[in-house]
Order: structure tokens, then C-alpha cells, then sequence
């Protein structure tokens, strides 16, 4: 097998496009299972659809979004990625047919788990992520890419998050909550460690083609002390999240990841909004933590919901939508820039978003139907735009120096 720059050659491919690279249909069942479960959630909750599910809606509503919206997009990224990290040939054609087709099933499963057994829709649920992680870890230890190790720690603990919800949802313990916490500790973790790697070197890139020469801060003792910081504030939050150490954790990492954001020359990127994006998208985190603070303060002030929706609807939202924006345009051979229908899809995130953020403090204005309408719509034009993009062959390579998903090998 012959590699350049630690990106294996593709296998000669002569099936479907879609099954060619793992980003393509995982992307793709994302942007679309993000909007139709968005949709459906609030009819749930007026109780014009009843979905027969063993979850009650808000409790599906949040492990859908997380283990079925984020885990096709966490998959979708890795199976892009791990190949760039151990120079091995990637996951495509039948394998990867395979392993999509387990996504699916464990949203039908759980979808319909009140008519049919729950402990079978539990089962096939969690068999994708753990197929998912044998297939990671596999190629990390095949590779022996062993500092990408801890990728595999974060799939296992979002397999326990998703194993906590439904025991909860089989009667056998109170773990829900905490298992929805868990799962979206897990995914923010990992914004702040990729996020942190590929914010300021794809801001870096884009601002040496201008000519800039202040660059951003590379990676140092200070993103190793603000990563810290955040994890135990995540943590906290998921053992305690109303406890006075959570509040002063959250205050505490929310300064780390402000001052961390601003170290990136953010402010240079408003003439590329593929690259000004993943900006806005890490700002939600310390405005997640700042929320987080003050709801576990004062609750009345701000409902710690508000605190969980910036984390979720906010950082995880959008940097989904930034990464597979981009990480599509680059691995498709289109140019790394945003067109009018991705400025319309940023602008429909970030607001429904904010709108979401915005619902519980202010009850009395339509923000929630606003929020899920602007945030789903987001995703759906995602799947209109790039859609097609995903289901036809590539224009050509991407240059093997700017690689459209990031590793963390990768030296910016």
C-alpha cells in the first residue's frame, strides 16, 4: 500500500459514491436524521404524532439528537479521519453499507421499542457504537497510532452514556439523566480537543494565503491546562449539575475556553465564513459554561436548560455543520469556500440556536417552534445542498498538505 503524508490511496471503487468514503453516508444520514427528528419531537410533544417508543418524547428527543444525530456525524468523521492517522486503506463498500445499515436499525429500533422488545432495541442500538469502536480501535492499534488512543476511550464512554438511557427507559435503574448528561459531556470534550486543533490551524492556513503574519497561538501548556479545566468542569456537571463546584468548575473553564478562542484571530476570518464558522461554533462553548454558572446560581435568572441547549443546539450544532460543510467540499474536490446556500445554513443554526438558548428565559415568545424550525431547517438544507455532492464521485483529490478532515498528526 502506498501512502503520501500518512493519507492512504483509496481502493479502486466502481460501486454507489455514497459507500465510497465513511463521511459520505454518515453525513448525510445526519444532516437528514437531525431534521426529521427535530420535526417530529414537537408533534410529540402536543401529542399529534404518538411515536411508539419506550422513551418518553423528551427523553428521546435528547438520545436521539446525541447518540443518533451526533453519533452518524462521529462516525461519518472518523472513518474519514482514522485513515489519515494510520496511513491504512479506509472502511468502504460493504463494510461501511453495513455499518450504516446498523445506524439505521438502532433508530428504527428504539423509534418503535414500545411495540417491540425493548431490550432488542437497546441491544441493536448499542451495537452500533460498539461497532463503531472495534472498527476505530482496530485500525489505531493496526496502525499503531497510539496517541489517537484516547479517541477510542471517548467512543467507550459514549457507548456507557447511551447504555444509562436505556436502563432508564427498560425500568432497571435511574440513570436517564445521567446518561444524557454523560453523552453530551462526551461530545463537547471532543470539540474542545479536535475543535482545539482544527479551529486555529485552518485558520492559520487560510490567513498565510492572505499574507497575514500573525498567526494563531499553536497549541501549548495553556490549551492543556484550559482542556483540563474543562473536562472537570464537564464532569462535574454530569455527577452534580446544580452543585456549587459545578458552578465555580463551569466559571472556571468557561475563562479558559473564552481566552483559549481568543488566541485564534477569529476576528481575521469574517471574509470566509467555511473558516469563521468553526469560530463561532467553539464559542458556544464558554458560553455554555458562563450559562451553566449562572443557572446553578440562580436557577430563576437563568434556567440551567438554557446552559445545556447553548452546549448542545449551540457547540455541537455547529460545528457539525462546519465540519461536515467543509470536510465535504474538500474531500469532493470543490473549493474551500462557502457558497449562499451553506451562508444560509450557518445563518439558520446559529439562530436556531440562539432562539433555543433564548426559550426558556423568555417563556412568552414563540422562541421554542422558532428554534426547531430555523435548527431543522438548517440540516435539511444541508442534505439539499451537499446531497448531491455525497452521492456523486469526487472532481479530484484534495491536496495531500490541507487535508479537508483534520488529524491531529497534522503539524498546522
Amino acid at each position: 500500500m502506498r501512502t503520501t503524508g500518512g493519507i492512504p490511496r483509496y481502493r479502486t471503487w466502481h460501486g454507489p459514491a455514497l459507500l465510497q468514503q465513511g463521511f459520505r453516508p454518515f453525513f448525510l444520514a445526519a444532516g437528514l436524521w437531525a431534521a426529521g427528528a427535530l420535526i417530529l419531537w414537537p408533534a410529540m410533544l402536543t401529542g399529534a404524532v404518538a411515536l411508539p417508543t419506550a422513551f418518553d418524547p423528551v427523553t428521546w428527543h435528547a438520545h436521539e439528537m446525541l447518540f443518533g444525530f451526533a453519533g452518524a456525524t462521529i462516525a461519518g468523521f472518523l472513518l474519514t479521519a482514522v485513515p489519515n492517522w494510520t496511513g491504512r486503506l479506509p472502511l468502504q463498500g460493504l463494510p461501511l453499507a453495513g455499518l450504516a445499515a446498523l445506524w439505521l436499525a438502532g433508530r428504527v429500533a428504539v423509534a418503535v421499542s414500545a411495540w417491540t422488545s425493548p431490550p432488542a432495541a437497546a441491544a441493536l442500538d448499542l451495537a452500533f457504537l460498539a461497532a463503531l469502536l472495534g472498527a476505530v480501535a482496530r485500525e489505531i492499534l493496526a496502525g499503531r497510532n497510539w496517541r489517537n488512543l484516547p479517541v477510542c476511550l471517548a467512543l467507550a464512554t459514549l457507548l456507557l452514556a447511551n447504555a444509562l438511557t436505556h436502563l432508564d427507559a427498560l425500568g432497571l435503574a435511574a440513570t436517564g439523566p445521567a446518561g444524557i448528561r454523560l453523552g453530551t459531556a462526551v461530545l463537547v470534550a471532543l470539540i474542545t480537543l479536535v475543535g482545539g486543533r482544527i479551529v486555529p490551524s485552518f485558520t492559520a492556513n487560510w490567513l498565510k494565503k492572505r499574507g497575514e503574519t500573525r498567526l494563531p497561538a499553536p497549541f501549548g501548556r495553556f490549551d492543556q491546562a484550559t482542556l483540563l479545566l474543562t473536562l472537570a468542569a464537564l464532569l462535574a456537571w454530569t455527577m452534580a449539575p446544580a452543585g456549587q463546584l459545578t458552578a465555580v468548575a463551569a466559571l472556571a473553564a468557561g475563562l479558559a475556553n473564552a481566552l483559549r478562542l481568543a488566541r485564534w484571530r477569529g476576528h481575521r476570518t469574517l471574509a470566509e465564513p467555511l473558516v469563521a464558522v468553526l469560530h463561532l461554533g467553539y464559542a458556544w462553548i464558554p458560553a455554555g459554561l458562563f450559562l451553566t454558572d449562572i443557572g446553578a446560581w440562580s436557577p430563576d435568572l437563568v434556567p440551567p436548560v438554557a446552559g445545556l441547549h447553548a452546549l448542545t443546539a449551540g457547540a455541537i450544532g455547529t460545528m457539525t455543520l462546519a465540519v461536515m460543510t467543509r470536510a465535504t467540499l474538500g474531500h469532493t474536490g470543490r473549493a474551500l469556500t462557502a457558497g449562499r446556500g451553506t451562508l444560509v445554513i450557518y445563518a439558520c443554526v446559529t439562530l436556531g440556536a440562539l432562539f433555543r438558548v433564548v426559550a426558556p428565559i423568555a417563556p412568552d415568545l414563540p422562541m421554542l417552534s422558532l428554534s426547531a424550525l430555523l435548527w431543522a431547517g438548517a440540516f435539511l438544507l444541508f442534505a439539499a445542498v451537499y446531497g448531491p455532492l455525497l452521492c456523486r464521485a469526487d472532481l479530484g483529490r484534495v491536496p495531500r498538505s490541507r487535508p479537508a478532515i483534520y488529524s491531529p498528526t497534522h503539524s498546522p
